[in-house]
C-alpha cells in the first residue's frame, strides 16, 4: 500500500509560533505558579480558618501547573498533595486516604482490561470488521459512519488516546487508499475529507468516552465528587441512562455536519471495500487470547450492570439489590475481570491471557492524578475553604435557579477543558460547582454532574486533549477547521448535555 507520504502533502504543521507558545507556555509555570502560592499565602483572608487558608495557596499554585503544564500533571497532583501535609493542611492518613478509594480500583482493574483489549488486538479485529461490512461497501459517507462509530465504541472501554492512537493508524490507510486511488484514475477527492477522517478520530474517541462510568477520567472523577461530597452514588448503570443518549445524539451530529460540511465529493469509490477486507484478513482468526478477553470483559460488563437491572425491576430497596451492591460495586466488578485475565488462557504454550509484565504497563499516572486531585478536593471541603469560595463567587455570579447554576457549570467546564486536560478540568472545576450550589442554598447533583460530563468535552484546540493533539501532528488539519468544526461540536455538546441532565438527571440520583 502506497504511503501517506507518497498520496498527498500534508496540508499544515505545528508552525514555529505555536511551537515557541508551547514552550513559553511551561515555562511560564515555574515563575506564576510561585507567585500564585505567595500572593494566596500573604493576602488576608479573615474568614478563612489557618488550614483552609493554607490550602487556598497550594491549591493555588496547583492550578497555574495545570494549566501551564511545567510539570506533568500527576507530578503536580503528587506535589500539591505533599504539600498539604508539609503545610499542615491535615495529617497524612487524611490527605493520602483517596488514593484508596475504591474508585482506584476501578481504574486498575479497568486498565488491566483494557491493555489486554490492546495487547491482544481485539480493538482492531473489531474496527476492520465493523467497517468491511457489505452495508458499508466504497461509499465515503458510511466508511465516515463506520469509522465514528468503531472509534466511539472502543474508547468507551478503553483510554480515549489509546483509541485515537490505534484508529489514527488506521484513518491514515484509508486516507493513503484514496488518494493513490485518485491518482490511478483521476476522480479528485476533496481535500477536507481527509481533514474530517482524521477528526473523527479524535472528536468520535472523546464523545465515546461519555457512554460508561470508565469511558474516561474525568467520569470517574466526577463520580466520586458525587459521592463523598453530595452523597449521590451513581452506578454503572445509572450513569449509562445519561452517558449513552448523549453519546448517540453527539455523535449523530458530528456525523451529518462532517457529512455535510467536508464530503468526499464522490459518492463510490471502488476497491475501498476490498482493501479493507485485505487488512481485515491481515488478522487471522480468533486466538484463544481473544476469547478469552471477550469472555473476561464479558463477564465484568455484567456484573457491573446486572445490579442496576435488578434495581430496575425489583427496587433499590429490594434485599437482592442491597447484598448485591454492597459485596459488589463496580470496583470489585473491574477487579474481578482482571483477574479472570490472569487465569484463562492466552494461547496454546500456556500463557494467560495477560501477564503480569503486560498488566503493569497500564496508565499509573492518570490513577494517581485522580488520587493527588481528589484529595485537594476532599480537602477543601473538609477544610471549609470551597464553602467560602462557594459564597463568594455567589455573589458576582448571575445565578437564576438550578437551571442556571447547570448552564453555567457547564460553560466554565467546557472552557477549562479548552486550555488544560480533562482530567484536571474536571479536579478544577467540579467541587467549585458543588460548593457554589451549596452556598446558593441549590442542589449541587445536577450542575456538579454537568460539569462532569462537560469536562469531556474541549474541541477547538491541539492542546484541549492528547486527542486532538495526535490527529494535528498528521497535517491534514488546519488549526483553523480544528477550532471552526470544534467550536460547533462544543456548542452541540453544551446544550445536548444540559438538555439530558435537566431531564434525566433527576432520575438517577
Amino acid at each position: 500500500m502506497p504511503s501517506v507520504e507518497s498520496t498527498i502533502s500534508p496540508i499544515e504543521t505545528v508552525s514555529e509560533g505555536e511551537a515557541k507558545f508551547e514552550v513559553w507556555r511551561n515555562r511560564a509555570g515555574f515563575v506564576l505558579a510561585p507567585a500564585a502560592f505567595l500572593i494566596v499565602w500573604f493576602l488576608p483572608f479573615a474568614n478563612l480558618k489557618p488550614e483552609a487558608h493554607r490550602l487556598a495557596a497550594v491549591m493555588a499554585a496547583v492550578i497555574v501547573l495545570w494549566l501551564c503544564e511545567s510539570l506533568p500533571m500527576t507530578v503536580t497532583a503528587l506535589f500539591g498533595a505533599a504539600l498539604a501535609v508539609i503545610l499542615q493542611v491535615a495529617d497524612a492518613k487524611t490527605v493520602f486516604a483517596p488514593f484508596a478509594d475504591p474508585l482506584i480500583f476501578l481504574f486498575i482493574g479497568s486498565f488491566i482490561l483494557a491493555r489486554a483489549i490492546f495487547v491482544h488486538n481485539l480493538d482492531k479485529r473489531v474496527a476492520y470488521t465493523v467497517l468491511s461490512w457489505n452495508f458499508i461497501g466504497a461509499r465515503p459517507s458510511r466508511i465516515l459512519f463506520a469509522f465514528g462509530a468503531v472509534t466511539a465504541f472502543i474508547s468507551a472501554w478503553i483510554s480515549n488516546t489509546a483509541t485515537t492512537a490505534m484508529m489514527f493508524a488506521i484513518g491514515l490507510s484509508i486516507i493513503s487508499f484514496l488518494f493513490a486511488h485518485e491518482k490511478e484514475t483521476g476522480v479528485k477527492i476533496n481535500r477536507s475529507y481527509a481533514t474530517a477522517m482524521m477528526l473523527m478520530t479524535s472528536f468520535a474517541a472523546s464523545i465515546g468516552g461519555l457512554a460508561p462510568p470508565i469511558g474516561t477520567p474525568p467520569n470517574v472523577i466526577g463520580i466520586g465528587f458525587l459521592r463523598n461530597l453530595v452523597g449521590a452514588d451513581i452506578s454503572f448503570f445509572k450513569w449509562m441512562m445519561i452517558g449513552a443518549p448523549v453519546v448517540i445524539v453527539l455523535f449523530l451530529f458530528l456525523w451529518f455536519y462532517f457529512n455535510r460540511l467536508a464530503p468526499a465529493g464522490v459518492t463510490e469509490i471502488k476497491g475501498s471495500a476490498e482493501m479493507l477486507d485485505r487488512e481485515r484478513a491481515a488478522l487471522g482468526p480468533w486466538t484463544r487470547g481473544q476469547r478469552s478477553v471477550v469472555i473476561a470483559f464479558s463477564a465484568t460488563v455484567l456484573l457491573w450492570i446486572v445490579p442496576g437491572l435488578i434495581a430496575l425491576f425489583a427496587g433499590e430497596q429490594s434485599s437482592i439489590y442491597k447484598t448485591l451492591n454492597l459485596r459488589i460495586p463496580e470496583a470489585v466488578g473491574a477487579v474481578f475481570g482482571a483477574l479472570l485475565l490472569f487465569v484463562l488462557p492466552g494461547n496454546s504454550s500456556g500463557e494467560r491471557a495477560i501477564t503480569w509484565d503486560e498488566a503493569v504497563k497500564i496508565d499509573w499516572g492518570v490513577i494517581l492524578l485522580y488520587g493527588g486531585g481528589f484529595a485537594l478536593g476532599v480537602l477543601s471541603f473538609q477544610t471549609g475553604l470551597a464553602e467560602s469560595v462557594g459564597r463568594g463567587l455567589t455573589e458576582y455570579l448571575p445565578l437564576s435557579g438550578g437551571f442556571g447554576l447547570l448552564v453555567a457549570s457547564v460553560l466554565v467546564a467546557i472552557i477549562v477543558s479548552e486550555t488544560t486536560s480533562n482530567t484536571a478540568s474536571a479536579n478544577m472545576v467540579v467541587p467549585v460547582v458543588i460548593a457554589i450550589a451549596q452556598a446558593n442554598g441549590q442542589d449541587p447533583f445536577l450542575p456538579a454532574l454537568g460539569a462532569t460530563f462537560a469536562a469531556s468535552l474541549g474541541f477547538m484546540l491541539p492542546v484541549s486533549t492528547p486527542c486532538n493533539a495526535i490527529v494535528y501532528g498528521s497535517g491534514y488539519v488546519p488549526l483553523t477547521k480544528m477550532i471552526k468544526y470544534g467550536i460547533l461540536l462544543d456548542v452541540a455538546g453544551a446544550i445536548v448535555i444540559i438538555t439530558f441532565v435537566w431531564t434525566l438527571g433527576s432520575l438517577i440520583r
